[in-house]
């Protein structure tokens, strides 16, 4: 029903490719009211405007570097089944999720807080138009969001590009540091999907241009600044970590770093400003942090940790999201960022659709119970962390209740646990009730279980996959085969000796990302269900020194994707008004 229907004033009208969309956006609460929601002085917000601001975290005191958080609130992880080319909904479940929360925490005098990472414009304008939920379920102002936002990523592109400009500046000027040209492996980025970018020669013009090398870009969220900036626990930490970097090597094979090319102190005053959390509301006004967006096929795909922290010392419930399947986003979110920050969710989310179960049976010769192997395969791996899982249905128009009820009955009776319909795309949080109650008795369980035990309760202490001891080339293949059911990996002699050298030069304790397709279970994206038995094969290997991981890229997975044959570009326009035409 149109929002004019229902008593309120005139919405601001927005128009997508599949017709008319109407939304209250004209009539949301200033930002200074979302200020007043998660009960914290003003004077810890920089506003952006009527709708927008940014969390002053230092003045805050959320920089405890290298300390647990103590506050009580709860973290609550949004995954998802392996996703498909109609979408899954991962991040409307979220939101619909946070406003159900907020509606139902009020009870008891308690806050809820959503943590998403901001949407890249590579992918908006490339496959997917608007990335901020959807129907009744979404962030605003969405336009701003999805499209420029308040900076953050263009600092973060400016920040590395300023790195990849110092290193062939310092080549042209004599090349003192001696770097080895031909093992510059510190490429430019962009944020915008651009194939004809991934391979290049630059400094073509004679002298005065530099010194002719092989290059190429990646797209932005790509970029180890980016992992960085969503790693680091404040900008102090920020600063050293760019200054780890580790662009080449040198004509004697040694590393080389952005502090030995003095950039990492521009760097960070470039990014001083893009590192606090950028605060926004949904459409029922209640607050979202929205920080950092690094993808899950290709980087490690979660929000900051410190819009996570700050989050976590404002709210009771913290809502988070991890990019992809569970194989991808929840694995490294786990793995990766909360071995960093020190941090563990009380529960897991797992998002599915009937339509995606579905195309997962189709592959098999089947349909909906032959699909649901996808299903079972990620509730095991997210409970091999030892997290307590509840799978959301996000509903279709077209879902029939004798699918939804399969669905329901086959979580129940064949994984144990519980399933709810998720309806906030149509309804809001009315639509995700049913959800906020299972996962509020999953935290209940956890806090009392916890509170009658002298020790932390194993729900909610880290549970890693490998240890930090584990040899790097183990870590990969234990992801493969505990994660992907791999027979095992395969790797050229010329990547194990890259992974010996990482070794050799201290970075065997550092957790592994693997850079892969997110369509499947094995590196090939047409294989679907639930693959097992395959090989691996690791492509390449990349040391991000500074984020504290290793990226072992598998299969023919790029860092910089192309645009489709129809770009979602095409539909999105301007009209003499401002009215964006076609990005939601």
């Amino acid at each position: 029903m149109p929002l004019s229907q229902l008593g309120r004033p005139s919405p601001q009208i927005f128009f997508c490719k599949t017709g008319r969309l109407e939304y209250d956006l004209a009539h949301m609460i200033k930002i200074t009211e979302v200020f007043d929601k998660l009960g914290v002085s003003p004077d810890y917000f920089i506003p952006y405007g009527h709708h927008l601001a940014k969390i002053d975290t230092e003045k805050m005191g959320v920089d405890e570097r290298q300390k647990p958080i103590t506050k009580s609130g709860h973290l609550i992880l949004v995954t998802a089944m392996s996703p498909t080319p109609q979408g899954e909904g991962k991040t409307t479940t979220t939101i619909g999720l946070g406003d159900a929360l907020a509606k139902l925490s009020k009870k008891n005098h308690k806050k809820s807080l959503i943590c998403l990472r901001q949407p890249a414009m590579g992918p908006c304008f490339g496959v997917k138009g608007g990335a901020t939920g959807g129907g009744k379920a979404m962030l605003a102002p969405m336009d701003q969001i999805n499209l420029n936002f308040t900076g953050d990523f263009h600092a973060i592109g400016a920040a590395h590009n300023l790195l990849s400009a110092m290193i062939d500046n310092h080549i042209h000027w004599g090349n003192e540091l001696r770097i080895d040209a031909r093992r510059v492996s510190w490429k430019r980025v962009i944020d915008l999907n651009d194939r004809a970018l991934r391979s290049m020669v630059l400094s073509l013009g004679g002298p005065g241009n530099g010194f002719p090398r092989e290059d190429g870009f990646d797209i932005k969220v790509a970029s180890e600044v980016m992992a960085i900036f969503c790693l680091a626990d404040n900008l102090q930490d920020l600063q050293e970590r760019l200054g780890h970097i580790v662009i080449g090597f040198s004509l004697e094979k040694k590393p080389i770093t952005a502090k030995d090319l003095k950039a990492h102190g521009a760097m960070a005053a470039i990014l001083k400003t893009a590192i606090a959390p950028n605060l926004v509301q949904t459409l029922e006004g209640n607050p979202a942090l929205v920080h950092g967006g690094p993808f899950a096929n290709i980087a490690h795909g979660c929000n900051s940790v410190i819009a996570t922290r700050t989050a976590l010392k404002l709210a009771d419930y913290v809502v988070t999201e991890a990019g992809f399947g569970a194989d991808l986003g929840a694995e490294k979110f786990l793995n990766i960022k909360c071995r960093s920050a020190k941090i563990w969710p009380t529960c897991a989310v797992l998002v599915a659709t009937v339509r995606g179960i579905q195309h997962h049976g189709h592959s098999l010769g089947g349909s909906l119970p032959e699909g649901m192997v996808n299903i079972r395969r990620h509730v095991e791996n997210l409970k091999k962390f030892s997290l307590p899982v509840v799978v959301a249905i996000n509903r279709f128009t077209k879902d029939t209740d004798s699918e939804i009820k399969f669905v329901q009955d086959y979580c129940q009776e064949h994984l144990g646990v519980k399933c709810a319909v998720n309806n906030s795309w149509a309804q809001g949080s009315e639509g995700s009730l049913e959800l906020g109650h299972m996962v509020m008795e999953l935290c209940d369980a956890a806090a009392t279980e916890s509170t009658a035990s002298a020790t932390p309760s194993p729900k909610t202490k880290p549970h890693y996959l490998y240890p930090d001891q584990m040899p790097l080339l183990d870590k990969i293949r234990t992801i493969a085969q505990k994660i992907y059911h791999a027979k095992d990996i395969e790797a050229d002699p010329g990547i194990l000796k890259k992974i010996e050298e990482f070794e050799n030069l201290g970075f065997a304790k550092l957790p592994v990302c693997i850079a892969k397709t997110q369509y499947s279970f094995s590196t090939d994206p047409k294989v679907l269900g639930a693959a097992s038995g395959h090989v691996v094969k690791v492509r390449d290997v990349r040391l991000s020194a500074g984020a504290g991981f290793v990226v072992a890229i598998c299969g023919d997975i790029m860092t910089m994707p192309g645009l489709p044959r129809t770009p979602a570009a095409e539909a999105i326009s301007v009209d003499s008004h401002g009215t964006i035409r076609g990005l939601f």
